[in-house]
């Protein structure tokens, strides 16, 4: 059996409405029956509120009928100030998905309602009640409204992560397997051993991109890998025939979500040396100094054997994303040598398991 969650809130304002609307009038009606009918009523309506978080399109409708049949019957003094209450929680829900007209027709009724109001002897308990629905539904959808924003905005931060790691993967390893496969393409007098081993070579890169995309699926918030992933990634790179030197000074614990940007970016910007001069020599230095993790990728500039693709420049923006995010920078530029160089300083924030 489900347990049933009651708002604080929602209890407070059921124990007000009974205690000011509807005791009194029940003490003051007399007879056996009226107060019975007064006293169910009231439970009915207390009820409703209470459980307003629960189902609140049922809860308004029986704090409707319940607070009717109440005034009816001389037991109550609420203007449905509780079926306000609880139509303020459909229209967060809900008041997001209407039509601007129902918006707009809700505001003008609410607006002559409080105007109307202001005259004696207009029948004030029928218009204070349409002036109280009237703003719980305008207040509840401008609420609602926000909230969907905000859900918006974060399903959009998470495709846009989702799209930077799709790009890292899928792009790493596809540079790396165009490049083997144009090696290996351009060979004049290749042997069928060399040339197993290079399509065994492109197998393995494909299988390993696909064996990330799929962890990347399961777990879309995973940070991905931590810093200790970068070997592998120089690895790749130089499977691809890039001459990577490697410098990675000793470094305290990172991390996680750090160390997955410096990956990251490292993939990335080695993955533009393979598609733009897969014969560069490369450098790869990794450091921490004055309370920053810094990242240099720099290659020789040196051309390679197939034309270089224009790019949409989407990986360099993805780089400066990351960074940004964890309050970090990244620049690039061309060097003096002719090549192309990368650097990123993020914040080191120690893992917390250490």
């Amino acid at each position: 059996m489900s347990r049933v969650t009651v708002q604080r809130k929602d209890l407070l304002a059921a124990i007000l409405v009974l205690a000011v609307l509807w005791v009194p009038p029940i003490v003051a009606a007399g007879g056996w029956a009226r107060t019975c009918a007064g006293i169910v009523l009231a439970a009915l309506t207390g009820a409703a509120l209470v459980l307003n978080a629960r189902a609140p399109v049922a809860t308004t409708a029986a704090a409707a009928v319940t607070t009717l049949t109440g005034v009816a019957a001389g037991v109550c003094q609420d203007p449905m100030l509780a079926t306000a209450w609880c139509l303020y929680a459909v229209a967060v829900r809900r008041g997001p998905y209407a039509r601007p007209l129902v918006i707009a027709l809700v505001g003008i009724l609410a607006g002559l309602a409080a105007v109307t109001g202001v005259s004696p002897g207009v029948g004030t308990r029928v218009v204070t009640a349409t002036a109280a629905l009237c703003s719980a539904w305008l207040v509840g959808t401008a609420v609602g409204r926000q909230i969907a924003s905000a859900q918006e905005a974060e399903r959009m931060r998470v495709h846009l992560n989702v799209a930077r790691e799709m790009h890292d993967v899928v792009g790493h390893t596809l540079g790396v397997i165009v490049a083997e496969a144009g090696v290996t393409r351009g060979l004049p007098d290749a042997h069928e051993a060399e040339l197993r081993g290079a399509l065994a070579d492109i197998e393995s890169h494909a299988r390993g991109a696909l064996k990330e995309m799929q962890g990347l699926v399961r777990t879309l918030r995973d940070p991905g890998p931590g810093l200790s992933g970068l070997p592998a990634i120089i690895a790749t790179t130089r499977a691809a025939g890039v001459s990577v030197h490697a410098r990675l000074e000793p470094h305290g614990p990172v991390d996680a979500e750090v160390g997955a940007a410096v990956v990251r970016i490292a993939q990335e910007a080695l993955s533009n040396v393979v598609r733009h001069a897969p014969r560069a020599r490369c450098t790869v230095e990794l450091w921490e100094a004055e309370g920053t993790i810094a990242l240099r990728v720099r290659d020789s500039g040196a051309p390679g054997t197939s034309p270089v693709s224009p790019g949409t420049g989407y990986g360099l923006r993805g780089m400066r994303e990351r960074a940004t995010t964890l309050g970090g920078t990244v620049a690039w530029g061309g060097t003096a040598e002719g090549g192309f160089e990368v650097e990123a300083r993020l914040p080191v924030r120690r893992d917390s398991r250490w």
